[in-house]
């Protein structure tokens, strides 16, 4: 029996003193992450922003087995924020939905969700009604006309069923009563709440493909609002990607259980805690900057100056040379090394080696 034929469904219930120890351990996490993401300047929370939604748009479609372009990823996102990343280029349809959806999660999470936005996101998603190279309904639930919604593996004629969804007749009534909850105040936490949805929803499974992605959609939508901010620090879209084996696993045991959902909870609090972990080795670099403008703050630079002590801090290539200042500031080879003769009075800039060899470094600390 799967959990959605309990005559008590969608009565989920769990262990609290299971729960709480790993939620208070994740909340400290979180809290600490926060602070630490509102320290850093604009410039550099956009970057920090900017990187984290690119990569969890990108590891969503991965737990799909689709890959998107990265650049093109990085762009439609900084181009819906007003970022200025320079070098425009362009965006594939498919790329440009999905971005869609994941920003209209994330920086309209206060939005009330509704069956036109979840039909909306489910559009972006399939902008050419193909999903692959299978044609399916697009923009609407599914009708199960080719029989009932399932998740199979294995090859044709040895498939194995993972797990049957429920009737296509019910979808309409199921999705009212998720909305119905996913809007209506409540007594539970944010993060279980985030957690219970992504569970109903892929549960539900609604429409004919996208169900994955819309249910780590609705959980970014409800994590951003637990924490009332927009601004997106970790991505569990990053998380259940590298825990992809396990993720499938505990959804097919949890889904044919009963309607005890405690261990799904401890499953994705743990994998959230994961997720906050990770981030601070994403972040590395912006974290790099935040320290070295904080300790050279007092000091003025010209444009190209921020230009290469900023590439520096990402993760410049090779050595760092007078011509290759030249080259890549579009300046004289006199204008280079007065930049870099500044940079060396103000011991910004280490020199190394000599004559041909000399090279430059940060002095970072």
């Amino acid at each position: 029996m799967y959990i959605y034929q309990d005559p008590k469904w969608p009565g989920f219930y769990w262990d609290n003193e299971k729960i709480l120890e790993a939620l208070s351990k994740v909340k400290l996490t979180q809290g600490m992450l926060l602070g630490k993401m509102n320290a850093l300047g604009f410039e550099l929370k956009d970057e920090a922003i900017l990187n984290i939604l690119t990569q969890d748009i990108l590891k969503s479609s991965e737990i799909e087995g689709e890959i998107l372009d990265k650049e093109q990823v990085r762009s439609s996102v900084a181009r819906r924020l007003g970022l200025d990343i320079g070098g425009g280029i362009h965006v594939d349809r498919d790329v440009e939905g999905i971005v869609d959806m994941m920003l209209d999660a994330t920086q309209n999470y206060n939005e009330p969700l509704t069956k036109d936005r979840l039909i909306a996101w489910n559009a972006s998603l399939f902008p050419t009604g193909y999903s692959g190279l299978c044609k399916i309904e697009v923009g609407q639930f599914r009708d199960d006309k080719n029989g009932p919604m399932q998740v199979v593996s294995g090859p044709v004629g040895r498939e194995k069923i993972h797990y049957q969804a429920p009737s296509a007749s019910c979808i309409d009534a199921e999705i009212d009563n998720f909305i119905n909850w996913i809007n209506n105040p409540n007594q539970v936490d944010g993060i279980l709440k985030a957690a219970i949805a992504h569970l109903w929803f892929v549960t539900l499974h609604p429409f004919d493909d996208g169900n994955g992605r819309i249910a780590r959609a609705l959980t970014d939508m409800l994590l951003a609002q637990s924490e009332n901010t927009s601004q997106r620090f970790y991505s569990m879209s990053a998380q259940i990607r590298r825990e992809r084996n396990s993720y499938y696993e505990i959804l097919e045991k949890t889904q044919k259980g009963s309607l005890d959902i405690t261990d799904w909870l401890i499953w994705f609090i743990q994998c959230l805690f994961c997720s906050i972990e990770s981030t601070q080795e994403l972040l590395t670099s912006i974290f790099d900057k935040a320290l070295f403008w904080q300790a050279y703050g007092h000091f003025s630079f010209n444009k190209r100056q921020k230009k290469i002590i900023n590439k520096l801090l990402d993760s410049f290539e090779g050595k760092l040379t007078s011509s290759k200042w030249a080259k890549l500031c579009k300046c004289s080879q006199d204008t280079a090394n007065r930049d870099i003769a500044d940079l060396l009075e103000k011991k910004v800039l280490l020199k190394i080696g000599g004559g041909r060899s000399t090279n430059y470094v940060l002095n970072t600390f």
